[in-house]
């Protein structure tokens, strides 16, 4: 009796034991986003799609300036002031002193961010000999190359610890807004020093390390990413301590677990639910006119893509108002020009190819096409926020062609896949789209349909015309806007009339968050979540 007693109090002291932990677990503050599909991976400096660095790196990393929330006016971050020279050829940084590292990798800084961290950041992407630039399985640094950032950096040097300059090969307007975007978010020398030391370099890549508020603490692939709350971050420790990205590839699904309070916030609501979302007493549903564009690339350097005029005629067998309407359903625009008329230097002037099947046929036969012809395209296999739904406009733009004589073989790959293909050409057409991130033209038409662009992987349609990359290449060099927005006008209409691409849609951005969260904001270039400054209230 005495040792069933005993077995008893153990028993009883383990049960109060758990229920203690499990009361000291819910008495944190856990925000649940539930994301639309798993990362490419953790290092923004190798990728350009909104996954990665939304739903991956922006918890962790900081860069040296950043936008004030909801604007797209530049401020601090991990610089606190900066100076430009007369010429714009020498940005000078002043650093903010007592950054701390994350320490959850296997090697752990020692020492705070310094200028040292900077220098290595942007050396590995630009200098071919330093150990960390060759990357595994063909991976290039898409956003330094396709804004052609290893032509306009000349050097970056150290001052002294809390000062660091760049050198610029000549005057390059965009380039404190390219700052922003994550690809210039800052490493750890230290930690690549011990990486490299200990003959494991990839790691830095796998298990990078930052400044941002929260610290990487697990991923299960297809599954689950899990940060915890960065103590020492800089700006302030968030005020949700756990904040776990679940992976619901299925809208619908995403919708079913905010409505469950299994997550707080989601990501690319179909536009079919929006309404619902609207009348819901538990959700707010935020809105914000999107920075992005969704179109259908032709890589020009495949039959038959490679005559404009069958671009041109294919332009012109797509009703994008019945996309609008079918797919859209009301959340967006048609598009005509490359970047969305909430951009400076848009220009509403060009006049979009009309839907118009006759003249599409007579195009096709003086392009030597008089009975069609049979291609590939593909079409995404994720929602984005700038296409809801990728199969449906193929399915609806594959009807619209073969009216034309034109079959259309429609075929998708995992993401992960489709991206690596795009990047090395595979495709013949394909869906795609963008969403900007810094609010300057050039971030769309650098990285896109720049003769750069194609070296880098980010223009899908592989074209590269002389004009048109003189005009945004002039416009990067001059610093008054309204000069570099005739620039920008002028390369629109070649766009238009070479038709690389047919311009389908705009969207509007939608993020539905429940009533408990507060803090939460769209910021300048929707579709980019951050915690930081959320918190959860009863």
């Amino acid at each position: 009796m005495k040792n069933g007693k005993f077995v008893a109090k153990l028993s009883l002291v383990a049960v109060l034991s758990v229920c203690a932990g499990l009361a000291s677990a819910q008495a944190k503050k856990t925000l649940v986003f539930c994301s639309e599909a798993s990362p490419e991976g953790f290092s923004p400096q190798l990728y350009t799609t909104g996954t990665t660095f939304d739903a991956s790196a922006s918890p962790m990393f900081n860069r040296l300036v950043e936008f004030e929330m909801g604007t797209t006016t530049i401020k601090p971050a991990l610089a606190e002031s900066w100076t430009i020279s007369d010429d714009g050829t020498i940005y000078t940084f002043k650093l903010r002193k007592g950054v701390k590292f994350h320490s959850s990798a296997k090697f752990k800084p020692t020492r705070d961010f310094n200028a040292d961290d900077v220098v290595f950041t942007f050396d590995r992407m630009g200098n071919p000999a330093n150990p960390f630039h060759t990357l595994e399985r063909g991976q290039t640094f898409g956003y330094y190359l396709d804004m052609g950032l290893n032509n306009i950096i000349d050097k970056v040097e150290k001052v002294d610890d809390s000062t660091v300059r760049f050198k610029l090969k000549h005057p390059e307007s965009p380039f404190l807004a390219d700052l922003v975007m994550y690809f210039a978010s800052i490493y750890s020398e230290e930690y690549a020093a011990q990486l490299q030391k200990a003959g494991t370099r990839e790691i830095l890549d796998r298990e990078p390390i930052g400044t941002g508020p929260f610290e990487f603490v697990s991923y299960q692939k297809d599954a689950v990413i899990r940060y915890k709350a960065f103590d020492s971050y800089w700006g302030g420790r968030p005020k949700i301590d756990n904040l776990i990205y679940a992976i619901t590839p299925d809208a619908s699904v995403r919708y079913a677990k905010l409505k469950a309070n299994e997550c707080q916030v989601m990501s690319y609501p179909k536009p079919a639910d929006l309404a619902s979302m609207k009348a819901d007493k538990n959700i707010n549903l935020i809105s914000k006119p999107g920075m992005n564009i969704g179109y259908i690339a032709f890589n020009v350097e495949k039959k038959p893509f490679d005559n404009k005029l069958v671009r041109q005629a294919l332009s012109m067998a797509i009703d994008k108002e019945t996309i609008l309407k079918t797919v859209y359903q009301g959340a967006g625009q048609v598009a005509k020009n490359p970047i969305p008329p909430t951009l400076w230097s848009y220009n509403d002037k060009v006049k979009d190819y009309p839907y118009d099947l006759k003249k599409a046929k007579e195009l096709l036969t003086k392009a030597g096409y008089p009975n069609g012809a049979e291609i590939e395209m593909w079409y995404l296999p994720v929602q984005r926020p700038y296409n809801p739904d990728g199969k449906r406009i193929g399915e609806l733009i594959q009807a619209d062609w073969a009216k034309i004589g034109v079959k259309v073989k429609l075929t998708t790959y995992e993401w992960g896949e489709y991206l690596k293909r795009s990047k090395q050409g595979d495709q013949q057409s394909m869906m795609f789209g963008w969403s900007g991130d810094n609010g300057d033209p050039d971030n769309f038409f650098g990285n896109l349909l720049s003769c750069d662009g194609v070296k880098g992987g980010g223009n899908a349609s592989r074209w590269c015309d002389k004009d048109f990359d003189a005009l945004i290449q002039k416009a990067k060099l001059v610093s008054k806007q309204s000069d570099r927005a005739t620039l920008y006008e002028k390369a629109q209409v070649i766009a238009h009339e070479e038709a690389p691409w047919i311009d389908i849609a705009h969207s509007v951005g939608f993020v539905p968050v429940r009533k408990n969260v507060v803090g939460f904001k769209i910021p300048a270039t929707p579709y980019s979540f951050f915690f930081d400054k959320v918190d959860i209230v009863k």
